[in-house]
């Protein structure tokens, strides 16, 4: 029984050792938007969106992504939503490239258009959100970038 005890001790001492190893000066990914495009493969009703992202690695320690699940907001409306299960790994200091697919939310999508035809607007406010996976030792690494964009009018 004494044994069973140091052992659990022991293991206690790791795992607390291994979590005081994690960096505080540990810094968030930065994700930024390259490209949005209609995907050529887009049939039917429901169409799909490539989104290109550019992650960031800041740290010195690579960032082994697992998966992301993500949502675009475009005036507090979810218009597009999506998973991705296969991203690259990403080096200490590094950059990667991506390219997501996203399918759009019909009734998000549907109450925006509603506010756009009931109402003229320059400039619409957009919300992206990401939830990366870096394994199940690592929390997630929640993500949430703001910004707008003009609405291209033209007037006579």
């Amino acid at each position: 029984m004494r044994r069973l005890k140091n052992v659990f001790i022991m293991v206690l001492i790791l795992v607390l050792t291994a979590c005081a190893s994690l960096s505080p000066s540990y810094e968030q990914p930065q994700v930024s938007i390259t490209s949005f495009t209609l995907a050529p493969e887009s049939t039917g009703l429901a169409p799909q969106f490539n989104i290109g992202l550019r992650v960031v690695n800041p740290n010195r320690n690579a960032l082994p992504l697992v998966g992301m699940s993500y949502s675009v907001e475009v005036e507090g409306n979810r218009i597009l939503t999506g998973a991705e299960p296969n991203l690259p790994r990403i080096e200490g200091y590094g950059t990667a490239d991506i390219v997501i697919k996203a399918s759009p939310d019909l009734f998000g999508s549907a109450r925006l258009l509603n506010q756009l035809l009931t109402g003229q607007r320059d400039q619409l406010n957009y919300l992206f959100k990401a939830k990366l996976d870096v394994g199940t030792l690592m929390p997630y690494i929640n993500i949430e970038q703001k910004g707008s964009f003009g609405v291209g009018t033209t007037r006579n």
